[in-house]
């Protein structure tokens, strides 16, 4: 027994290693020049010469504060919608019988399976249509459609596992439809709700096709995100590697990740063990 817990610990230590230390080399190695990053790479920097400059050219040069502002408004309004409009649908979806909620339900599934970049020619000349290229309200459209099966997949089972008579308490309580909907059911989902807030701000975060496509040429350099930012570093340094602000820039892109999944990782914990303790 001792045994097998020395090797599970010593195998769960090794794959943290191997997940950590990548990062925490990025972000040392951001605070370093090019050629101290070549001459001793795993070295940490000297305390007396970090290139904090790094970061300051990454924002200021790279237009990543530009990219930032951005991609938080881009991300967190299409996180909302889809927690919102998601959790809709799955209550409706999941607690009132329709002789076509079940077909509604499986069309909605039905996008999940559909890879990417089959949609992006009629999401092109739809949103070319609209007057939405190069635009936030485009990105934000495209992101909450493509996110709303997923939320709908996950928050159906949440309210599907609620008991019944909790609405019925609340409806014999005087409670309307909406009202026993927002003050009682989707209180209890609140695992559901944020088990989806966190996977869906981690994707759009992190998203680079969609944002490719829709903000292209200079009329979108206003509008664009993080992800195309890193890309944008080589023309930024005159397509030279500029190692140091590029390690810059993926901190940049990553720090808000990690802070928010270390602050809702036990909500995303709970939410996947009532998931599947209740499927």
């Amino acid at each position: 027994m001792k045994i097998s817990r020395f090797i599970i610990f010593a195998l769960l230590a090794g794959y943290l290693v191997w997940v950590v230390y990548p990062m925490a080399w990025v972000a040392y190695s951001s605070l370093k020049t090019d050629e101290a990053i070549f001459r001793e790479a795993f070295a940490l920097p000297p305390l007396d010469a970090l290139q904090t400059d790094n970061y300051t050219r990454a924002w200021n040069e790279a237009r990543f504060g530009d990219y930032f502002i951005n991609s938080v408004l881009v991300t967190l309004t299409s996180v909302a919608l889809i927690v919102m409009l998601g959790a809709m649908a799955a209550y409706a979806l999941a607690r009132f019988y329709h002789p076509l909620g079940k077909g509604v339900f499986w069309l909605f599934l039905a996008g999940l399976m559909v890879p990417v970049q089959l949609s992006i020619v009629p999401l092109f000349f739809e949103l070319r249509a609209l007057g939405l290229l190069n635009s936030r309200t485009g990105l934000i459209l495209v992101y909450t459609a493509n996110g709303l099966p997923f939320a709908i997949f996950i928050l159906a089972g949440f309210f599907k596992s609620l008991p019944r008579s909790l609405y019925e308490a609340a409806v014999v309580d005087g409670c309307s439809e909406a009202s026993a909907f927002w003050r009682v059911m989707l209180p209890l989902a609140k695992p559901g709700l944020v088990t989806v807030a966190i996977f869906q701000f981690i994707g759009i975060w992190k998203e680079y096709f969609f944002a490719f496509m829709f903000t292209s040429g200079d009329a979108g350099a206003s509008v664009r995100t993080l992800p195309l930012g890193l890309a944008n570093l080589s023309i930024t340094s005159q397509y030279r590697s500029d190692y140091g602000m590029l390690f810059a820039g993926l901190v940049i892109v990553t720090v808000p990740i990690l802070i928010v999944f270390i602050a809702l990782q036990k909500h995303l914990v709970k939410g996947v063990t009532a998931g599947a303790l209740k499927g």
